[in-house]
């Protein structure tokens, strides 16, 4: 018989979301499994009991019924205690567990014997575990909306303007942090208009703060901050006293900063201190999103906005819920796509493969047995550089056989033949017939060296409009129509259709290899 997947109402304080939403439900059901949702489990990220029943789950009426009936459980948050013990033996959870943080969670889950699948614990190395990964789901709409509270709590416009009432300089952002939530904060804040600048120990991250139009601000101290699993590293106090400074410049300036470091397992590193905030302009703005674990701001007050030395410190612990629908659809999704991984079969009964290192980094307990942490996972070795001596060879192709450069005699025999050529057509060939061919060697020589010196990246619009010229056919095709100025009468009749088919088509190239040439060359201005 399949399985029954219960999704419960959280009952963590403010918690908005919900483990799947009725676009998933019926998914799942393609599965084979049965889905039970607990009454009123997504009222408030506006996903009512009756859009649950439409999409084919059930409705249990409390926690309790729920708890005690489901093979699998779907949950956002860690259990709570009393949770944990409506736990029956041999029960699936699927959850945000954060088991370094949790020991005596663990030990508790545990001691139900059931199997734990924490999404915190997924190898996010993994190209295929990128549709499972709810951590940079839940991380872009984190950063999202830490901007939104940004502009919420900040005086003035984030663009410049320049009105009748006078001039907005922008907003000054500065944005402590460029994983995912730093990288989607940036995105929003460029959006809107301001000035964005941003800071990270890793530096493979320059070009993408960049690309998304801010300003990768670097500290003047040499350090790989990169750690394992695409997370920073604790780096050094050399570093971290340079970081410092940098830091205390940027409030300086900054109208607003956004702080997003956090490492896990670890409380939230200290970067903007006391004495930074009192440098801030007044109505200045801080958000911090690290609040839940302390904080990377000495004055930060978790869950609560505060306002300390005229700057509104925002603390929320709480900035996915406050898109509480959105982020509930994603993380959905990430749990279905979970469940495929789990149960590859269809038939709505689910396999913890220990052998996959997707599954068995997710599994932190088995059967009742801790399985956290797992192995390390050994990657592909990448492939090897070719060898500096092949690398002559593969830039010479094209002179001669096997793409080895033509020899000097050979060079000489292929000049003397063009000679000979050209010879030959000087001295026999009509004079009309040396006038243009004089002219076609010309042009292909001119053409030649015009293509030649044009930027590949502009070859493609180059050969559009190139095709829109050469269609100079069309004259050659009106004469042709025309009758002529005296004694012939009309052309022959073949000819004329056949000319009006030329001009017909001829139209066609020429306006088609401007529109194309336009439209790309619009892209190379982007």
């Amino acid at each position: 018989m399949s399985q029954l997947i219960g999704v419960p109402r959280e009952t963590f304080a403010g918690e908005k979301r919900v483990a799947t939403v009725p676009e998933v439900v019926e998914k799942l059901k393609k599965l084979g499994f049965r889905v039970m949702v607990e009454a009123g489990a997504g009222d408030a990220a506006n996903f009512a009991d009756d859009t649950y029943v439409a999409a084919g789950a059930q409705i249990a009426p409390d926690a309790a019924a729920l708890w005690s009936t489901a093979d699998i459980v779907f949950k956002a948050r860690p259990p709570s205690a009393d949770e944990v013990a409506l736990m029956r033996e041999g029960t699936t959870l699927v959850s945000f567990i954060w088991p370094a943080q949790n020991p005596d969670l663990m030990q508790k889950l545990a001691a139900r014997k059931v199997t734990v699948l924490a999404i915190d614990a997924l190898p996010r190395m993994l190209s295929r575990a990128q549709k499972m990964d709810a951590l940079t789901s839940m991380a872009g709409i984190s950063g999202y909306r830490a901007v939104i509270e940004a502009a919420n709590a900040f005086g003035r416009f984030f663009n410049g303007q320049i009105t009748a009432a006078g001039k907005v300089p922008p907003a000054k952002v500065f944005i402590a942090g460029a994983g995912v939530a730093g990288l989607a904060a940036i995105g929003t804040a460029a959006n809107l208009g301001a000035i964005v600048r941003a800071n990270d120990t890793r530096a493979e991250v320059a070009d993408q703060v960049k690309s998304l139009g801010g300003e990768f601000v670097k500290v003047d101290y040499e350090e790989e901050g990169s750690g394992g699993g695409g997370y920073a590293k604790v780096m050094s106090e050399g570093f971290q006293k340079a970081q410092r400074e940098m830091y205390a410049k940027q409030a300086a300036e900054a109208d607003i900063i956004i702080t997003t470091a956090l490492i896990p397992g670890k409380p939230a590193p200290k970067l903007i201190t006391a004495d930074m905030v009192k440098t801030m302009k007044p109505g200045s703005v801080i958000v911090d999103m690290a609040g839940e674990q302390g904080g990377n701001c000495e004055l930060t007050v978790p869950g609560e906005a505060v306002v300390r030395h005229g700057v509104t410190i925002v603390g929320y612990t709480d900035l996915v819920s406050r898109l509480a629908k959105q982020s509930s659809t994603l993380y959905a999704t990430n749990l279905f796509r979970l469940a495929e991984e789990l149960c590859k079969t269809k038939d709505g009964v689910i396999n913890v493969n220990m052998e996959d290192d997707a599954i068995r980094g997710l599994t932190v307990i088995k059967d009742g047995t801790v399985t956290w942490p797992a192995p390390p996972i050994t990657l592909p070795a990448p492939p090897p550089k070719p060898a500096a001596a092949a690398m002559p060879a593969a830039k010479s192709g094209g002179h001669g056989a096997g793409g080895e450069p033509m020899s000097a005699g050979s060079l000489a025999a292929v000049f003397g033949v063009g000679a000979a050529l050209f010879l030959l057509v000087g001295l026999y060939a009509p004079a009309a017939f040396l006038g243009h061919f004089t002219v076609f060697v010309l042009a292909c020589f001119v053409g030649y060296m015009v293509v030649w010196n044009v930027t590949p990246s502009l070859h493609t619009p180059l050969m559009s409009v190139t095709n829109a010229i050469s269609s100079i056919i069309a004259i050659g095709a009106l004469v042709q129509i025309a009758p002529p100025e005296s004694g012939g009468g009309r052309p022959d009749e073949i000819i004329r259709w056949v000319a009006i088919v030329g001009i017909a088509l001829t139209t066609i190239n020429m306006f088609g290899g401007f529109a194309v040439t336009r439209r790309m060359l619009a892209m190379f201005r982007k």
